[in-house]
């Protein structure tokens, strides 16, 4: 713990997962160096390589990791990318919320002239991102006349933060709720009903926040939720 917040007071105090200065530019000399073994990825070149093998530690590097690798996500050998849904309409975002944190968002709409039934908001579990294999559940949704709303939390995906640290998890819960309230006052999603989606982790964020906003929302989807019945 004690070591976390060393690295958080390094980075400073408006994005904790910044990289210090330099930094970066070390672990790229390190990998060209052979310091670091490449990863063994069977049929990625040299160059998706080396960017597998960047520390994810810090946001910078994953978002170079994705933009790598996301000319390859099409051509996957799995049924959500061979058989995705022509069509649907993409947007990403990045936003600075009032806690200082910039905060990824992506949404995924239904085909031009199709009418959108309702926005469901998806809260992704602990070891994955709102994007990669989402992407094809997304637009399958979307494709069904669902406008799809997802965000990567601080410290997860594309969003600042120190990889995978939760430091609260009501505190997580209240960067989602601020993240969803911004986008649920967009003119298009006003007057649509609104539905929450938790995987594993993501159930208890989606349980979490409708215990707080009981009124904000029209209903909850849990897949695996990361609760118990008590």
């Amino acid at each position: 713990m004690a070591a976390i917040s060393q690295l958080q007071r390094i980075a400073g105090p408006r994005h904790a997962g910044a990289p210090r200065p330099g930094a970066v530019r070390r672990a790229s000399v390190a990998v060209a160096a052979g310091k670091a073994p490449l990863p063994r990825l069977e049929g990625a070149s040299e160059e998706l390589r080396a960017a597998a093998a960047q520390s994810l530690d810090w946001a910078p590097a994953r978002r170079r990791v994705r933009g790598a690798f996301a000319p390859v996500l099409p051509t996957l050998d799995h049924c959500l990318f061979k058989m995705a849904p022509k069509g649907i309409q993409m947007e990403e975002n990045f936003e600075t919320n009032s806690k200082g944190v910039e905060i990824f968002w992506k949404s995924w709409l239904p085909r031009e002239g199709t009418p959108t039934k309702a926005a469901l908001f998806f809260c992704h579990g602990y070891g994955d991102t709102c994007t990669f294999f989402f992407e094809g559940v997304a637009k399958r949704i979307a494709a069904a006349g669902y406008a799809v709303y997802a965000m990567d939390y601080p410290g997860f995906g594309l969003s600042y933060g120190l990889h995978g640290y939760i430091a609260s998890f009501d505190g997580m819960v209240d960067h989602v709720i601020e993240q969803y309230a911004r986008i649920r006052g967009r003119k298009d999603v006003q007057g649509l009903p609104h539905f929450l989606l938790g995987q594993s982790m993501g159930g208890a964020v989606a349980l979490k926040v409708h215990l707080k906003q009981p009124k904000e929302w029209d209903g909850v989807l849990l897949v695996a939720p990361m609760c118990k019945k008590m």
